[in-house]
């Protein structure tokens, strides 16, 4: 969007009303509607754009994304705002200033501001900064937004950073391929006394170095991000932290043990994507008592079903051979016709094997192909 059409925007809060009635009243006949109206095209298509984006914007923002700005590409890297209010508040117990780098649309800065921080936002963007600009103004946070490199701004005793993962309209995968590149970002932020830096949750664990913190965050079973805490703010080697209706939950440990191996048992745990990506599933078998049945599979089994937020659980009612021919008929010989079918370390598609299984009946279950040992088995569960 041009920096002219988001201060139309900005100034103009009754178009940006309309332009949300129009998109929920008329769908695709929306800019038809604006025009008649007497709006501006250029205007009027900002103002849908604008309706869209906070429309998708209320999965990471809740009602808050009503009142801010959005550009397509700054939402999809935008922090989830529970997720930033939870990392302000860490901060915020650290020092009373940041120095936010690579501040993009200002979800970071605003939750800094808002846990009372005194914050500077930079962006080498001149219209992303006006966006972060924008959104601290709608909410009254005391932002100070400049321009400027992230690689040569001097930095507060506390810094943030969440470099652009996206470059062409694609997502870059590799940490050397960042905006800016992540090896000299943690060579920067190794001037501050306290910072963390935002990373893709894919991100390998060569990637992160030694005594720094390296934290995986799932919200609501969806993995989200992964955060390096540096210098002062390395409290432990792995975390994982898991938001579950709302309420947040850690595991810590160090990241370079592997569960013990034993019997398929009565009940299967799948760890929580964050606990495995951290490499805390043998912290989490601790918790549970349980004990994996292949040395490098992440599922878990245990006699007694135990309650925990850093995993779903599942009533093992069968072991099978993992044979699409035999499984067909024990399916069918239980009824079966509505499946889950989940696997790991076994490489089977799994729809691929519902086509084999044509599955037909009035009751329902999960199939979890997995190892046990070196051999492929086929489980029949029901979730606890």
């Amino acid at each position: 969007m041009e920096p002219s059409l988001l201060e139309a925007l900005r100034a103009d809060p009754g178009l940006q009303s309309a332009a949300a009635e129009a998109l929920s009243r008329e769908g695709d006949r929306a800019p038809l509607a604006l025009r008649k109206a007497g709006v501006d095209p250029a205007l009027a298509a900002a103002a849908l754009t604008l309706a869209d984006l906070r429309r998708s914007a209320r999965a990471k923002f809740g009602d808050l994304a009503d009142r801010l700005y959005f550009t397509r590409a700054g939402l999809e890297q935008a922090t989830r705002w529970p997720v930033a209010v939870r990392r302000a508040a860490r901060f915020a117990a650290a020092g009373d200033r940041v120095t936010d780098l690579c501040c993009g649309l200002g979800t970071e800065a605003l939750a800094f501001a808002e846990a009372g921080l005194a914050v500077e936002a930079v962006d080498m963007d001149p219209a992303t900064a006006a966006y972060a600009s924008a959104n601290a103004e709608a909410l009254g946070l005391p932002v100070e937004v400049r321009v400027g490199n992230a690689l040569t701004t001097p930095l507060s005793p506390t810094a943030f950073a969440d470099p652009a993962r996206r470059s062409g309209g694609t997502r870059n995968f590799n940490p050397a391929d960042y905006s800016p590149p992540l090896d000299p970002l943690l060579s920067h932020l190794g001037g501050a006394r306290f910072a963390a830096v935002k990373l893709g949750p894919g991100i390998g664990h060569d990637w992160i170095p030694e005594g720094a913190e390296a934290e995986w965050v799932s919200v609501d079973r969806d993995v989200v991000e992964a955060c390096l805490w540096l210098g002062e703010a390395a409290q432990v080697s792995r975390r994982a932290s898991v938001c579950k209706a709302g309420t947040w939950h850690e595991l810590t440990g160090t990241g370079d043990r592997l569960a013990e191996v034993g019997p398929v048992a009565d009940y299967l745990y799948e760890p929580d994507g964050a606990v495995i990506r951290a490499g805390l599933v043998a912290e989490l078998a601790d918790s549970l008592d349980a004990h994996t049945a292949s040395e490098r599979i992440a599922y878990l089994y245990g006699d007694d079903l135990r309650e925990t937020p850093f995993a779903r659980a599942w009533k093992i009612e069968e072991v099978w051979p993992l044979h699409p021919k035999k499984l067909k008929a024990l399916l069918a010989e239980r009824g079966i016709g509505r499946l889950t079918i989940k696997q790991r370390g076994t490489g089977i598609d799994p729809a691929a094997l519902r086509k084999q299984l044509k599955l037909k009946g009035p009751y329902e279950a999960t199939l979890i192909a997995t190892r046990i040992g070196e051999a492929h088995a086929a489980l029949l569960c029901n979730e606890a």
